[in-house]
């Protein structure tokens, strides 16, 4: 998880998005290796050859640039997750690709970068904005599936489409919260097929 693009979340100062993104570069660099609480803001400032006041010009504390690496490293999440559902054409091979790929993906940021990955789960616990606008981007594209799978007739229709799209993402949470994974890495290689078929039973018109 190298993308070091930077995003609005907890950005200020100059408009200067080159710095930005050199500070993000060199942070994500800093949190691969020594991890998030190890690293200072005068580690980076070191690194990058700034001074810590200069720093602060762009992002008002460390927080602040570990949630920008959050929010791309869930960013690059969803982006395999919707690129998986728009490849499928119809909504219940959609909704099997959703569930597949979010395990796939967060099992990938977990095994290949763990010390961002624990960015991510301090993240979760403590509702960093990234974590949240995540979450609610993951419900609108679960909404978007369901709501093709009636209008195609392959999804009931009487249960509230909020009431569903809920339980649906309650039954995916285990596997896309990083908190929560963690403690579900026996059944990531059946759970993503079983839970789809539960789900696609009981919308079955």
């Amino acid at each position: 998880m190298k993308n070091t693009h930077a995003s609005p979340i907890a950005a200020r100062g100059p408009a200067d998005h080159n710095v930005r993104d050199q500070i993000v570069a060199a942070a994500t660099d800093h949190f691969s290796r020594y991890g998030y609480e190890k690293t200072t803001v005068s580690d980076l400032a070191k690194a990058i050859g700034f001074s810590k006041a200069y720093i602060y010009k762009f992002f008002e504390s460390k927080q602040a640039i570990g949630e920008m690496i959050c929010a791309n490293c869930l960013r690059e999440i969803e982006n395999d997750v919707r690129a998986a559902v728009d490849a499928a054409e119809h909504p219940p091979e959609k909704l099997r690709r959703m569930f597949k790929t979010i395990v796939e993906a967060s099992l990938r940021l977990f095994f290949q970068d763990r010390k961002l990955y624990e960015i991510a789960a301090s993240a979760a616990g403590e509702r960093w904005q990234a974590t949240v606008a995540y979450e609610e981007r993951i419900r609108d594209l679960l909404q978007e599936i369901v709501q093709q799978g009636r209008l195609s007739g392959d999804f009931e229709r009487k249960t509230p489409l909020d009431e569903t799209t809920k339980a649906i993402y309650l039954v995916m949470r285990p596997y896309l919260h990083p908190l929560l994974l963690q403690y579900n890495f026996d059944n990531t290689e059946e759970a993503p097929a079983q839970l789809s078929s539960l789900v696609l039973r009981s919308l079955s018109p």
